[in-house]
């Protein structure tokens, strides 16, 4: 397995851009100190650090060519991997045991890593340059979002980390208290809000403040001193960045909820912000549909029809997230799966005659319908069911049931009446209904203390440790000043998450 320190992250990494054509130097000759005198160089540094999200730099998926879906799903009660899985290291992750050498440790510290130093370099060199103002305020601000993005991940995924901010920075650095990541990621998007909202797929000033709303809500429920102390603040800030997201009048519900994954569509009025895809880099695609029309096992599969028997057959999310029923062009009539296939990545524009169907589909990393049950939720701890915390989730509730206008009353709304708690259970629901495969089961399940009871009865392996996953051993290894999550070691010392699962 590659081995990727953080001190090693040097800066000829950084010109590993892909996408971009450029007249330069190979990347071994170039003078860091003087790329950033164009425009174009500039642009192409801030496309160096996007590329992370799609490229893999080490022996290694990607973040989001579908490690994001394992880590945020394939580990969690309603997906497995199938029986055409070849990978040990994703079977550890389906068992809910995994371990710290599996690949998809390494793999996404060492690229998330990657990202934020080439962010750093984005950011400390760009500060310097003589571009104009307009052009540097843009392009740092854009690498402020993907750094805050890198960081929202490593926080949630390992806790305390290393925070680095500076070119060159990290050898033996130790761990840093959450408290401390998650300031630095709420400050990097407050200074994204600033960005203009005219680029689609990239970072806009809209994205970040959907993102802070997530923010918000996540650090509210965080065992941290701060997330503790200032909960109700916290819950506060996640309304009132979502109710700016909402006001704003840029995104709104599509009718058809397939929409936000036709590869004609890409970047729609629900897309706040979406990992783009091309050339078949979102393997995804691959490993949902790529044993075609057959009753052969996917790589990622459903646990059990239960999940599928959760939806309401007039709830159009269960054909938008499950495919019962296909139709195969190259036989002329449609197949039934003996077990669905799960739906958002079968690209049936392009699968007639590709297996990797599917792979230009990009990933969905915040929608509109996450900022209202973003808003429901902070507002229902916050004050309770209100009426404002019912009219976000009801729109959420109607778009799923085709009731439109979504400013009128419908048959589908939550019935009135509702306590804190029975509201925080139906909130907890609907996220798990509008959100199959799109990684963040895993995040609700964590934040909501309740990811062993969920779990177990799936996946007897799960346990209190599971709660964050394990520091990558690689990194260990080469950075004593690391160390490993509880339960990864031994289950000796003081249990942090003894109070959990009440």
């Amino acid at each position: 397995m590659k081995k990727i320190f953080i001190a090693t992250l040097v800066s000829a990494l950084f010109f590993s851009l892909g996408c971009v054509e450029l007249d330069v130097s190979p990347s071994s000759s170039i003078d860091k100190d003087n790329f950033y005198r164009t425009e174009a160089d500039a642009l192409a540094a801030v496309n160096g650090v996007y590329s992370i999200l799609t490229n893999a730099q080490t022996e290694f998926f990607g973040l989001y060519s579908n490690s994001s879906i394992y880590l945020g799903d394939v580990i969690t009660e309603y997906a497995k991997a199938g029986a055409n899985t070849n990978s040990m290291f994703i079977r550890e992750v389906s068992t809910a045991d995994v371990q710290p050498s599996n690949t998809f440790m390494e793999g996404s510290w060492a690229e998330s890593y990657i990202g934020i130093n080439r962010a750093n370099l984005v950011i400390d060199h760009l500060s310097d340059s003589d571009l104009s103002g307009n052009t540097k305020e843009r392009l740092i601000n854009e690498a402020k979002f993907l750094r805050a993005l890198f960081y929202f991940n490593i926080v949630r995924w390992w806790g305390d980390a290393p925070l680095i901010l500076r070119e060159g920075e990290g050898e033996g650095a130790p761990r840093e208290k959450r408290d401390l990541l998650y300031a630095q990621i709420a400050k990097d998007f407050e200074d994204a809000a600033a960005l203009p909202d005219d680029a689609s797929g990239r970072a806009t000033g809209t994205a970040a403040l959907a993102i802070l709303s997530k923010v918000y809500l996540t650090w509210a429920q965080t065992d941290s001193e701060r997330g503790k102390v200032e909960q109700a603040a916290f819950y506060k800030k996640s309304v009132e960045y979502a109710d700016r997201v909402i006001s704003s009048g840029k995104y709104s519900l599509v009718e058809n909820v397939l929409d936000n994954f036709d590869v004609t569509k890409k970047n729609g009025i629900e897309h706040i912000f979406s990992i783009q895809h091309g050339e078949k880099d979102n393997v995804t695609g691959h490993c949902t549909f790529a044993m075609g029309w057959s009753d052969s096992e996917p790589v990622i599969m459903l646990n059990d029809l239960k999940f599928y028997d959760l939806f309401d057959d007039a709830d159009q999310r269960k054909a938008g997230s499950y495919a019962k029923t296909l139709y195969n062009p190259a036989e002329d009539n449609f197949f039934t799966f003996k077990t669905p296939l799960f739906r958002k990545y079968i690209d049936t524009v392009n699968f007639a005659g590709d297996q990797y169907a599917g792979r230009n589909t990009n990933t969905v990393y915040i929608r509109y319908a996450e900022v209202l049950l973003i808003k429901a939720e902070s507002e229902n701890e916050l004050n309770g069911a209100t009426a404002q915390a019912y009219d976000a989730i009801n729109q959420v509730r109607r778009r799923a049931y085709k009731q439109f206008p979504l400013t009128a009353t419908s048959p589908y709304d939550l019935p009135g009446g509702l306590s804190k708690d029975q509201f925080r259970e139906k909130l907890q629901e609907e996220r798990f209904l509008e959100f199959v495969l799109e990684g963040h089961h895993w995040f609700d399940l964590v934040r909501w203390h309740k990811l062993v009871k969920t779990v177990k009865p799936y996946k007897p392996a799960v346990s209190l440790r599971n709660y964050l996953f394990p520091l990558p051993a690689d990194q260990i290894r080469l950075n004593p000043n690391l160390t490993q999550n509880w339960g990864y070691d031994s289950e000796e010392g003081t249990n942090p998450y003894s109070g959990y699962e009440q």
